[in-house]
């Protein structure tokens, strides 16, 4: 029987994120890890009423907790470069490239002489921690993009398929072609960067190329990808042995769906959350 799009679009799902898809907590507790011992001697200067005295000393002492400072700023990066009305200073905390003093202006302008000698904050690792939290909670985007992928694969594991033995990630056209020695030199044409799908799956009958993707908002881009699997999937046709797979969902298509009909109007291979949950990835490898 063949689906209808509207009934098929309309099971899209709002959004795909997991548990550790909002702060990765093991990331945050190993990058403060890494900076404990540093951040246990700068603890010393908490409350101190001395602290630029007390700072140097450190510093003189203990030149490796230089490299705890930008973190502070919620900054990742050995060097801050800054300017106001007494001069332009770009600050290396990998190694002093400024006298002391100069670092003690920074910490004092900056705000952390104040943080830390005003008792604001009662331990620089549990406010490194906060910070860690913060800077890993901006990684949400990046981490959304593989969350698709995930979820994908985690659907290709359950149907009994196994990671470089009958399905392989992030697989270029070229691997595929010395790997089983088809010929898709068709699916390179009019592709200016090497193609890769982001599994294939190896089947008795046919070698499957997948791409995947999930879009929560809508925007330009969306037509662009549909285009552009309209195109590849037609090629795909031409070669014996190969199915081109895609695996797309989310809302961002309500306001995008156009292209994405033309897509589903002239290829059975295109499926959605919905259609894995129901068992998509089995059927696709038993035919």
């Amino acid at each position: 029987m063949k689906r209808n799009f509207n009934a098929w679009i309309c099971g899209f799902k709002g959004s795909i994120s997991d548990y550790s898809y909002y702060v990765d907590f093991r990331k945050v507790f190993d990058n403060v890890e890494k900076l404990k011992v540093e951040l246990n001697i700068l603890n010393s200067l908490i409350g101190s009423k001395n602290i630029e005295d007390d700072f140097e000393r450190i510093i003189e002492r203990y030149p490796e907790t230089l490299k705890c400072i930008p973190l502070l700023l919620a900054v990742r990066q050995n060097e801050i470069y800054t300017i106001d009305q007494d001069g332009e200073f770009n600050y290396s905390f990998k190694h002093t490239n400024y006298p002391i003093d100069q670092y003690k202006v920074f910490m004092r302008k900056t705000g952390l002489f104040d943080l830390i000698e005003n008792h604001v904050i009662a331990n620089l690792i549990d406010y490194v921690t906060g910070v860690e939290v913060g800077l890993d909670s901006n990684g949400r985007k990046n981490r959304g993009g593989h969350l698709m992928k995930e979820l994908v694969e985690s659907f290709i594991l359950k149907s009994g398929l196994e990671r470089n033995v009958t399905y392989f990630k992030n697989m270029y056209i070229h691997d595929i072609q010395d790997r089983w020695g088809m010929d898709l030199s068709e699916l390179a044409i009019g592709v200016k960067a090497k193609k890769r799908f982001d599994f294939v799956v190896k089947t008795k009958s046919n070698i499957i190329g997948i791409e995947t993707n999930f879009y929560s908002s809508s925007g330009s881009k969306l037509n662009e990808t549909a285009r552009g699997y309209k195109a590849l999937a037609i090629r795909a046709r031409a070669i014996e042995g190969f199915k081109f797979v895609w695996i797309t969902d989310g809302l961002g298509w309500v306001g995008a769906k156009h292209n994405l009909e033309e897509m589903f109007e002239i290829t059975d291979n295109i499926y959605s959350i919905n259609d894995l949950e129901n068992g998509a990835i089995t059927q696709m490898i038993e035919e």
